[in-house]
């Protein structure tokens, strides 16, 4: 193995960025997690109907810093 190919390794990042959303609306935010955590959901206010209301992880976007 070279050398070049063990200092060019990329590192995952600790942390990702996933899609929360509404059950009830569809209403959709942004959230930063852990990345070895479990799937999120969370009661949150939902200003399309006023009232708190379930929210759940529905994708990953990107990893962060």
């Amino acid at each position: 193995m070279f050398l070049t190919n063990v200092l060019l390794k990329k590192v995952k990042s600790k942390r990702i960025m996933v899609l929360m959303e509404s059950m009830v609306s569809g209403h959709q935010f942004n959230y930063i997690r852990d990345r070895l955590a479990d799937k999120l959901e969370m009661i949150r206010f939902d200003p399309y109907i006023q009232k708190e209301a379930v929210y759940y992880e529905r994708r990953k976007i990107k990893s962060v810093k």
